[in-house]
């Protein structure tokens, strides 16, 4: 797995002040993406174990509410394996953190065996997340006023309440 970007600050993408990993690698392609260079699953640089320590280090800091991850696509199936040991590691040595996820596919998609989006390791890596952003950016749907996404589609999940729901029920996140 590779990843674009890591920002220590971000109050952007989720509650209270984060460290966010970009990672590299999408299919979805959305028309007029912020980040078009990250479609590529190359772009940038190697997620490595000293990545995972600086990481680790930068979400220790008392001040930092979580972990956010975006995209490129975090749930594209190559990145997920690439993740789920990290965010295992995350919850284990910092479990008063939270992490959310922005992705294009929908929980749905992510869930439904046979699709793209689903692997082996897609229903562990989402019980690891507080919060997923889901649903891909459309364009015609932009809306700058909506607080955590960019277009009305989009929807911020509890994960939490979620999967504790009944089957097929979606709970959504609420401040």
């Amino acid at each position: 797995m590779y990843y674009g970007n890591i920002k220590n600050c971000d109050i952007a993408n989720g509650i209270g002040v984060r460290v966010t990993l970009f990672v590299s690698g999408c299919t979805n392609r959305c028309k007029n993406c912020f980040q078009p260079e990250t479609w590529d699953f190359c772009y940038g640089q190697p997620f490595t174990a000293d990545t995972e320590q600086q990481l680790i280090s930068m979400l220790s800091a008392d001040y930092i509410n979580g972990l956010t991850l975006l995209g490129g696509e975090p749930m594209e199936p190559q990145n997920q394996r690439g993740l789920l040991p990290f965010l295992k590691c995350v919850r284990q040595q910092l479990p008063q953190k939270t992490i959310w996820a922005y992705s294009g596919f929908t929980l749905e998609e992510l869930r439904r065996e046979g699709t793209h989006a689903h692997c082996e390791v897609t229903e562990e890596l989402l019980s690891l997340l507080d919060v997923l952003v889901d649903g891909r950016f459309v364009e015609e749907l932009k809306d700058i006023s909506l607080r955590f996404r960019g277009s009305s589609n989009q929807r911020l999940i509890d994960m939490k309440k979620t999967l504790a729901a009944k089957p097929g029920e979606i709970v959504l996140w609420e401040e």
